[in-house]
């Protein structure tokens, strides 16, 4: 009986591994972009070299535990045993040559992986600017001239350039379908270069703690044909609300759990507008208070030169 045990034992491993991770969602590894197919083959290469490491050691670890136990009298006891030169080879070396091919592969794919190099395409790139709000998602494109909230839509297999900030406290835009993530930050613009190399329908997530709402803080970005999108562009022209000054005012208060909104045209620059509102927060630019401080006192040092020169008249 029990020679049968361990074998039913490695039987139930499936299942076991199938109920731990049956709440994951494994996105990250059905990519349905090019950059998100070479995140993933980065992820699976750099764990299958550190495998070369622990799973030999785990191996290992049991077989010398059960090689010298203590009942197996036929193992060579040398309790003055302190030195062997193959071992010390073979825990350097191994190591070391892996730390050099992550090293390489890291380098390579740091530099190709750039979220702010464009990808190259003989497909002309679309542009969607994003802001990230309390707690919803604005997606303008300037191109077209439409907005949307918390849903995006781009043809598949061209080239998309997002372009990044937020009107609101730091966040994280993220499409894991797509791969890569990179923040929102206010008064900053940053950018994502991503492609879908399928039609699809994808979850788009704030990766960043931002308040109550961060959970809610979520969108949907659809990948389509051309044909599709170009009528989907014709649709969202057709919205009877359009993102003016007013209406993006009451857009940036605080809000959970933001519908889907469709807006056929929006103010003139407004992605820069809103970059540009926080200009006075950049290192080495005076906040708004200080410069009516350095006005004032520009203005009292004008007024002492003057009774000083008044003073010297008399």
């Amino acid at each position: 009986m029990s020679k049968n045990r361990y074998p039913r034992l490695l039987g139930l491993l499936p299942l076991l591994g199938t109920l731990l991770l049956g709440g994951c969602n494994m996105t990250l590894l059905d990519p349905k972009g090019q950059v998100g197919l070479d995140e993933r083959n980065l992820i699976i290469t750099a764990t299958l070299l550190m495998l070369l490491v622990v799973v030999p050691v785990i191996f290992m670890t049991f077989a010398f535990a059960w090689k010298y136990r203590a009942s197996n009298k036929d193992a060579v006891y040398t309790p003055k045993w302190s030195h062997s030169t193959k071992i010390e080879i073979a825990v350097w070396t191994i190591p070391v040559l892996i730390i050099i091919a992550l090293g390489y592969i890291t380098y390579e794919s740091t530099h190709a992986l750039d979220p702010y190099k464009p990808l190259e395409s003989d497909v002309k790139p679309i542009t969607i600017e994003v802001v990230a709000l309390d707690w919803k998602w604005l997606f303008i494109y300037p191109e077209q001239g439409i907005a949307t909230v918390n849903k995006i839509v781009f043809p598949a297999h061209t080239p998309i350039n997002f372009k990044i900030t937020s009107d609101a406290v730091m966040n994280s835009f993220f499409i894991p379908a797509l791969g890569g993530q990179i923040y929102a930050m206010a008064g900053m613009q940053t950018k994502l270069h991503l492609i879908a190399n399928q039609n699809a329908e994808m979850d788009g997530i704030s990766a960043n703690y931002s308040g109550a709402g961060f959970t809610g803080m979520k969108f949907k970005a659809i990948a389509t044909s051309q044909e599709d999108f170009d009528a989907w562009v014709s649709e969202v022209k057709k919205a009877p609300k359009q993102l003016e000054k007013a209406e993006y005012e009451a857009l940036a208060k605080q809000s959970q759990n933001n519908p889907v909104e469709l807006y056929s045209s929006f103010t003139p620059n407004l992605f820069q507008t809103i970059v540009d509102k926080y200009e006075g927060m950049k290192p080495g630019k005076p906040m708004h208070h200080e410069k009516k401080d350095k006005e004032v006192a520009h203005m009292e040092g004008m007024d002492m030169s003057s009774h000083s020169a008044a003073g010297a008249e008399e």
